[in-house]
């Protein structure tokens, strides 16, 4: 085993622990990124393949809201790096940033990889160090970090430790939840991690699922107990997936581990009410087939119409027998029983992580001084739209600054 030293170290080279290392390079600190992938930001650049959300431009308090029960606990973080300040990060770094129709804010190169090279470029001239191929593994009986490296165990001595691992979505990008065990060992409380923004399993008829497999829904309303989303979903061969179900993940998510089940409500038409589609279903249907009607006559979708079929085999009436008040009040409030939630391994974020109460005000370990936590790794959920990278980046921040508090006060 070799023995190195190093003034801070940085595990984990995701948002979060690359900000942290900024922070850390600015205020003086020699500082080592280390990481078990070969590159950094593996999972962000593929965050970035679709277009890369960075945050979100709607009002501070309705932004907040997005976290839930965790809001006051990342409050302080994000008020003090909030969305304007990450756009202006960004545009300091190259690349300037556009709002998008939803509210959704993209850099205008509408990919990570530009950011992230304009970044590593400012931590390298930073005099921030990287090593890769570097799985951090715990700690000696003397407190230094060991690591599985290429040539072999390391251990690493620092003064200071940020820990940004992720959670255990993507865990071929990196974030595979193994530091899960080790911070048990030393006694953390870690809520259990659980997948955050992802699909749930339905039992689709075979025709259904042949059929519509791959198909959005579009403009409808979801609805779980009485939480309502508006967006699109998408049809899976196994279930259902999409920006609104993200939305609803977390209750949803814990329906089903809760009950075993789920059941979603879906309404294809929300911004017409049951009288006004029973007068438009009310019409003569004369030669044309009930789908061709609901079609024409409601704006159904051939796929809206698919789960509405599904709605009626589970009744155990046929669609053809159903009033035309029967068929307004279904096209609004379509039944679909979730069965189970996707695995987390293919989930977007990952709910659970360090507890709050396991860290003090500046993100540092109450029962490890001078190792500090910061990321996705910690116990938050948020849904898509700006809302993870955000209060990844922020706590990330937050720990940079507390472990440089740290040192300030420690002896040398």
């Amino acid at each position: 085993m070799t023995t190195t030293q190093t003034h801070v170290a940085i595990i984990g080279a995701g948002p979060a622990g690359l900000m942290a290392a900024e922070v850390l390079a600015q205020g003086g600190a020699c500082v080592t990124v280390y990481d078990a992938m070969a590159s950094a930001g593996r999972k962000f650049l593929m965050a970035g393949r679709g277009g890369l959300n960075l945050t979100h431009s709607e009002p501070l308090p309705e932004f907040m809201a997005r976290y839930r029960d965790a809001a006051p606990m990342l409050k302080a973080a994000i008020d003090a790096f909030p969305p304007h300040a990450l756009r202006a990060w960004s545009e300091a770094l190259g690349e300037p940033t556009f709002v998008g129709t939803s509210g959704r804010v993209f850099p205008k190169a509408f990919k990570a990889s530009p950011l992230l090279r304009a970044w590593l470029r400012r931590l390298d001239a930073g005099g921030v160090r990287f090593a890769f191929r570097h799985r951090w593994s715990g700690w000696d009986e003397a407190g230094q970090l060991l690591f599985h490296a290429t040539d072999g165990q390391q251990a690493i001595e620092a003064k200071a430790t940020v820990l940004a691992l992720g959670g255990a979505s993507w865990p071929r990008l990196g974030s595979d939840g193994g530091w899960v065990d080790l911070l048990g060992a030393k006694g953390i409380a870690i809520s259990t991690l659980r997948p955050a923004n992802s699909g749930f399993t339905v039992a689709w008829s075979e025709v259904f699922r042949d059929r519509f497999e791959g198909q959005p829904l579009k403009g409808v309303a979801l609805t779980i107990g009485a939480h309502t989303v508006r967006g699109e979903a998408m049809i899976t061969r196994s279930g259902i997936e999409g920006g609104a179900i993200y939305a609803l993940s977390a209750e949803l998510r814990e329906a089903v581990l809760g009950l075993g089940q789920a059941r979603l409500m879906i309404a294809l038409r929300p911004d017409l009410d049951a009288a006004a589609l029973t007068t438009r279903l009310s019409g003569t249907r004369g030669k044309q087939s009930l789908a061709n009607f609901l079609r024409k006559a409601a704006q159904v979708s051939p796929v809206g119409i698919g789960l509405m079929q599904e709605a009626a085999i589970a009744s155990g009436r046929p669609l053809a027998s159903f009033s035309p008040a029967d068929l307004a009040n279904l096209i609004n409030a379509i039944p679909v029983q979730l069965t189970g939630v996707a695995a987390i391994d293919r989930a977007i974020s990952t709910a659970g992580g360090i507890t709050f109460e396991e860290l003090d005000e500046h993100f540092m370990l109450r029962r490890v001084p001078g190792v500090f936590a910061a990321g996705e790794m910690l116990d938050w959920e948020a849904p898509t739209g700006g809302y993870l990278l955000q209060a990844s980046f922020a706590t990330g921040r937050a720990a940079g600054q507390g472990v440089l508090r740290w040192l300030s006060q420690s002896p040398s």
